[in-house]
């Protein structure tokens, strides 16, 4: 049976669904004031993999991920850049689409924006206020965090303990009553979007557009929710005290991925290592990234560099090689291997352990090879459409032809990189420099491996 580490609970809980033989899956979507980074690749992977493998497992999934499109960040930035907040939005969305695509992540069935659900948060917040979980000010609406009991389990905090560090984490703002408390509703500001409320024009705040998408699109009680575990806190558990306070059910099961660290230091702006993912996958084949994802568990920090990519795109060559040689072998049909595909499903039932799942497709691709060098192919066969089946799962193409974006030009660089290695193994080292030489002036990297060469885009 499946089984996730919750991070209400913090242990390990048996995935038990709403509606049997279905599943209903949240995750937070992008606030779309900038380009896409790292960490919004990690964590759309995490949930990615986790929707594709409930699928695999028989589950009717119904995914859901939204888009924030109206915010402080996006209306400080459309006033830098003398545009209007929705062709901002609108621009960076479709950039986040374009890359996600790239790393050939599925789109969740539903993927709602903000602006078109403000009318449903209005009425969140008016059943809040209703139920006097909420108080109105001159600057807006707010949630009263003293009048929920239960505010703090998700971040396994009490209140007191949040407060000593509210001013890090929440909005400091005169006109509310405790550090803790957050807006449901913002007043308007001259100049920002509103929108018509009972208090007045003015705009949703952060955690209230989730709460109103995901009930509305899923209903109460739905099975999962997750993001980032940056998220955990405010924003998470702000939307659980919104949910409750309305004595709503919200979400069965709360998921959560760690961070990215580059160069040993979780990725920020201010510390100057915030790549931006676009930078990445113009430099390296974006299934490496998928591949590298995969090799770390979803709830550990991961180290994102040229040295952990370049070790996934060569864990990723001996795949391709694998691909392209059963491709060549004329292997005769075959189901997969029922004891790999047991001890894949037995890894990834496990907290989604990727790392160890992976690890059993390797294996599979080592015996593979053995039985065909030893011309069994019946064994072969099996093997071969046991990795070509449970790499699927996982969302990696394999072979040549195995990446999610066709590229010309890494077609050619690929045949020149051929072109080197059969030089150096005929002996010709004048012809494999002068190729060599060729591709750096391309601004191509070489990393010769005991797997092969590898390249990437400097």
């Amino acid at each position: 049976m499946l089984r996730f580490t919750d991070s209400l609970t913090g242990d390990k809980t048996d995935f038990v669904p709403r509606d049997p033989g279905k599943a209903s899956v949240y995750w937070c979507g992008p606030t779309v004031y900038d380009l896409p980074h790292l960490g919004h690749a990690r964590s759309t992977l995490a949930f990615d993999i986790l929707v594709r493998y409930l699928r695999w497992s028989g589950y009717e999934v119904c995914s859901a991920s939204n888009i924030t499109d109206i915010d402080d960040k996006i209306i400080a930035r459309a006033a830098e850049e003398d545009s209007t907040e929705p062709e901002l939005a609108a621009r960076f969305e479709r950039a986040f689409i374009d890359q996600m695509d790239l790393l050939n992540i599925a789109h969740p069935d539903l993927r709602p924006r903000a602006t078109e659900y403000v009318e449903q948060m209005i009425a969140v917040v008016a059943d809040l206020v209703d139920r006097e979980m909420a108080y109105t000010t001159d600057s807006g609406v707010y949630f009263a965090v003293d009048r929920l009991p239960e505010y703090g389990a998700l971040v396994h905090r009490s209140p007191e303990e949040l407060r000593e560090g509210a001013g890090a984490r929440v909005d400091v703002d005169d006109d509310k009553a405790d550090p803790l408390d957050f807006a449901l509703w913002k007043a308007a500001k001259e100049g920002e979007p509103s929108w018509d409320s009972p208090w007045g024009p003015g705009r949703p705040g952060w955690h209230i557009e989730c709460v109103a998408m995901s009930l509305d699109l899923l209903g109460d009680g739905f099975d999962i929710h997750g993001g980032g575990d940056d998220l955990i806190f405010p924003h998470h558990e702000n939307e659980r005290a919104e949910a409750l306070g309305c004595e709503r059910a919200f979400a069965t099961h709360w998921v959560h991925n760690g961070m990215v660290q580059v160069g040993g230091e979780k990725m920020s702006k201010s510390l100057g290592n915030f790549t931006t993912l676009g930078d990445l996958l113009e430099a390296w084949d974006p299934r490496a990234l998928r591949l590298l994802v995969l090799q770390t568990h979803y709830r550990r920090t991961m180290e994102i560099g040229s040295d952990t990519l370049d070790q996934a795109a060569a864990a990723l060559g001996r795949l391709d090689t694998f691909a392209d040689r059963i491709g060549q072998a004329d292997l005769p049909p075959s189901e997969p291997d029922p004891g790999v595909v047991e001890r894949f499903r037995s890894a990834m039932d496990d907290d989604l352990g990727t790392p160890a799942a992976v690890a059993v497709i390797f294996d599979a691709v080592r015996d593979a090879n053995r039985a065909i060098d030893i011309e069994d192919e019946t064994g072969a066969a099996a093997l071969a459409s046991t990795v070509t089946t449970l790499a699927s799962v996982l969302g990696l193409g394999l072979g040549s032809r195995g990446s999610s974006a066709p590229d010309p030009e890494a077609t050619e660089i690929d045949a020149m990189v051929a072109d080197r290695s059969a030089a150096k193994a005929a002996g010709d080292y004048a012809q494999a420099d002068s190729i060599r030489e060729a591709l750096t002036t391309r601004g191509i990297q070489l990393e010769d491996t005991p797997a092969g060469t590898t390249w990437r885009r400097a």
